[in-house]
């Protein structure tokens, strides 16, 4: 075992001794993970020195990109969604689109040397939202359901849906680089989107009727059916590879197909037990793969620009596309500042990053300082802000809103995604 290894697991540990004691402050695990991770890099004690194309690093951020789609789309009802959730449909349906298009907008005037599509690259990296960010914002009973779920439900689907138009982006960007044209890249793109659909919706439905018909057969064991999820999610991950499809989109896809195809009970224990796996390869994708490689390369590279991009990203660009997707629902502005503001990018953003620069863009450095540095402000300010502002607004609902206003609608919970458990 390695002097790296020994000191990540000595930290593992310094953080879970404080775990509890932090809960309920303006300190979070991402926070603390994030500052660990950078100590150990070599831009202080020097004692993680992996490469960012190194294979632990590959495989930590697929591995956790896998199973932070699949078990993301597990835990959410489909048909629930559409009855229920009128308001995460409006952040995902309306607000994500308008986040890319603004987010594009912005990063061509801001940064002259980005072309069209490498700027959409780049907003649709930064589109996803983070809810375990601002946990203390989702799980704070005093917040309404309505609210709560609302941004629950928009940051479990957003990172999945929001990797078709990566891969359409990336494509037409590679194109403008590339003599072979962009229909050839956007057919590559399309077959990557259609296959890892078809390979994730097939394993997703055969999977769970397998799994669900194991339980209630009595021939699979407890152990071995919580275990399925990870397995499903990475045999959707390979298959859809081995096709040219696109795993990500498999995992997602396969995630949300075999969470809609089985009972419910069987679809909690999928989410359940694969929980506590993606909250330590989250944990450690903070640590190891942001804070002691990727964070490290791009500090001496940040500017003013990137800086600007960074803050109209998390507030300005994603503040106006919640409001338009607030039109007509008659939530009070109090409320369209809330969802505006609890918009954390974290794990997928940072994932993101290396189907990136798996294409070698011109401009990709670029791309990846910004990400780093939205993402690095991101975790401080909305895990500063989460449990202050959680407190602020249930304060003022309480005060100003009756118990038939929009926002106080009971709509049935789904579970929450986190990086501790409350």
């Amino acid at each position: 075992m390695t002097v790296a290894i020994v000191a990540i697991l000595i930290c593992v540990l310094l953080a879970a001794a404080i775990s509890q004691r932090i809960q309920g402050t303006i300190i979070t695990l991402p926070m603390v993970y994030t500052v660990l991770g950078l100590i150990l890099s070599s831009r202080i004690l020097g004692i993680v020195n992996f490469d960012l194309e190194s294979e632990l690093v590959r495989i930590v951020a697929e591995l956790t990109l896998v199973l932070v789609l699949a078990t993301d789309a597990s835990r959410i009802d489909v048909r629930t969604l559409i009855k229920d959730h009128s308001l995460p449909i409006r952040l995902l349906g309306i607000g994500l689109p308008l986040m890319m298009i603004f987010g594009t907008i912005v990063a061509a005037i801001l940064f002259a040397e980005l072309d069209f599509w490498e700027a959409a690259v780049l907003a649709v990296i930064l589109s996803p939202t983070d809810a375990s960010l601002g946990q203390a914002v989702v799980t704070n009973p005093r917040v309404p359901v309505r609210i709560r779920q609302s941004l629950n439900v928009e940051s479990g689907l957003n990172d999945g849906i929001a990797m078709p138009f990566l891969l359409l982006a990336l494509s037409l960007a590679v194109a403008e680089e590339n003599s072979l044209g962009p229909g050839y890249w956007i057919g590559l793109a399309l077959a990557q989107i259609g296959f890892g659909v078809l390979a994730g919706a097939i394993i997703g439905f055969l999977g769970g009727r397998f799994i669900e018909w194991g339980q209630h057969s009595g021939w699979m064991s407890k152990e071995f059916q919580k275990i399925s999820i990870l397995a499903l999610a990475l045999l959707a991950f390979g298959v859809a590879e081995l096709v040219g499809g696109n795993g990500f989109i498999a995992a997602f896809v396969m995630g949300v197909t075999a969470a809609n195809t089985t009972r419910k009970e069987d679809t909690e224990m999928l989410y359940e037990y694969a929980e506590v796996e993606v909250q330590g390869l989250m944990l450690l994708t903070f640590m190891v793969v942001f804070g002691a490689v990727m964070l490290p390369l791009a500090l001496d590279h940040f500017t003013g620009a990137m800086l600007l991009y960074a803050i109209l990203s998390l507030a300005m660009i994603r503040f106006l596309s919640v409001l338009v997707s607030m039109i007509g629902t008659r939530v009070r502005p109090v409320t369209t500042v809330f969802l505006g503001w609890f918009g954390p990018r974290g794990v997928a953003s940072i994932l993101y990053i290396f189907t990136v620069l798996e294409e070698d863009l011109a401009d990709e450095a670029l791309i990846y300082n910004v990400v780093m540095l939205t993402v690095l402000i991101s975790i401080f300010v909305h895990g500063i802000t989460a449990a202050p502002g959680a407190n602020w607004y249930a304060k003022i609902v309480e005060a100003v809103v009756t118990s038939d206003g929009t926002e106080m609608k009971e709509v049935p919970e789904m579970p929450v995604r986190a990086i501790s458990q409350p």
